[in-house]
């Protein structure tokens, strides 16, 4: 719960709002409830009592529906000094199945998971060159994966995408490194599936993916994710809320000018912080490095150029040219991190992405620049991301979720 000494402001508009109704009471203390279980479970109704502070006829209703429409189950009967024994419930994780979509640029990851987030089914593709291609491949394998798990209804279909998505539209906006453009996977993948489709930025989806399975405080209401691939991602989770701006660009921080007279981005700009700190620059780093005078091709890519996963790998062999490209993403990392930190002030930064298997390597190198560049008494803690490999696939399934567990939107 939040320190009952802060106070939080939420302003109301009153040119777009609606009353509370009982329906809307009932709504919330539903929705209070499941997520009591989700967390807590197994819970009595008792239980239930003592951690809402609901009185026991509003438990007792609310119980019943969530059981009838199959929320939630009745599991084991626990001990009881005197009185009736207790009739103890669980979240019925397979009442409905969710598909979560990763899209990068060179592969695509399908995962089906029930409603605790737990994977019940994975696998991968190439991502294809045309969004036809796309929709065609991904329904194929969503239809069979229904087949194979015929038990489950299915709640729908969350998409992460290394870009930002119009919040009206659902199109693409922006997506440097992407070649679809404005693309309506939407209503296509919503016509070619039957399910529902709901789209979002890869850095926000491990944003939520932090708030709804990582290890942080209840209190923690101020968190940034910065998602490190081809680009870089920025995700904000401020005041306990997914800030996305007016239009769903909200975070691009990947593309601040750290140097106007840097390399061009593909954003069309020179000198963004992703074209120093992301994946493809370490790759860039390291290349000019065995191309320099002194350098030596590694025997193992003479005749190929190396990826960010060799560099990883040489650099648990202690290739000095690898650590030296990783030490480099390493500081810009921390540049852009300080601007985060400066500017926003949140509780904890998460690092999420490949990277992070040299987080003994480059963490303290990021730390020790955020530190050196932040303003004084900065409390921001900076870790990396426990939910590789897949946080973005597990944020994008919370997106869906957030549907039943999340705070409704009319208040």
């Amino acid at each position: 719960m939040p320190d009952k000494h802060i106070v939080f402001m939420r302003k109301i508009d009153l040119d777009n709002f609606q009353l509370a109704t009982s329906e809307t009471a009932r709504d919330i203390n539903s929705r209070i409830m499941l997520n009591l279980v989700r967390r807590h479970q197994p819970l009595s109704r008792a239980d239930l009592m003592r951690r809402s502070g609901l009185q026991r006829s509003t438990v007792s209703v609310i119980t019943e529906q969530l059981i009838s429409k199959r929320w939630l189950l009745e599991g084991g009967v626990g001990q009881a000094l005197r009185g009736r024994r207790p009739t103890f419930l669980h979240l019925n994780e397979n009442r409905a199945g969710i598909f979560g979509i990763n899209v990068q640029p060179g592969s695509t990851d399908i995962a089906l998971a029930n409603l605790s987030g737990n994977f019940l089914a994975q696998e991968s593709m190439t991502t294809p060159a045309t969004s036809d291609q796309f929709v065609k491949q991904v329904s194929q394998r969503i239809r069979r994966l229904r087949k194979e798990h015929p038990q489950m209804a299915y709640e729908g279909i969350g998409v992460s995408v290394p870009g930002r998505v119009d919040l009206a539209t659902q199109k693409f906006v922006f997506a440097p490194n992407l070649v679809w453009r404005a693309e309506d996977l939407k209503e296509r993948l919503e016509q070619a599936t039957g399910l529902a489709v709901d789209m979002e930025n890869a850095a926000n989806a491990c944003a939520l993916s932090e708030l709804w399975f990582g290890h942080h405080s209840e209190r923690t209401r101020n968190l940034i994710t910065v998602a490190v691939a081809e680009g870089i991602g920025v995700g904000m989770i401020l005041n306990g809320q997914l800030a996305r701006g007016s239009s769903g660009l909200a975070g691009e921080f990947g593309h601040v000018a750290l140097e106007e007279n840097g390399p061009r981005c593909g954003c069309g700009n020179c000198g963004c912080w992703e074209v120093f700190a992301s994946n493809s620059a370490t790759v860039r780093y390291y290349a000019e490095a065995r191309s320099s005078r002194n350098g030596n091709n590694h025997p193992g890519k003479v005749n190929g150029a190396a990826t960010f996963q060799d560099i990883l790998q040489f650099a648990e062999q202690g290739e000095l040219k690898a650590l030296e490209a990783l030490d480099r993403m390493a500081r810009y990392l921390g540049r852009g991190i300080a601007m985060l930190v400066n500017g926003l002030a949140p509780e904890a930064i998460v690092v999420v992405g490949e990277v992070t298997r040299a987080w003994d390597r480059v963490g303290p190198i990021i730390v020790e620049v955020v530190k050196r560049k932040s303003l004084p008494h900065s409390m921001t803690k900076i870790t990396a991301s426990e939910l590789v490999p897949q946080p973005r696939l597990r944020g994008i399934i919370a997106l869906v979720l957030q549907k039943h567990f999340g705070a409704p939107t009319t208040a």
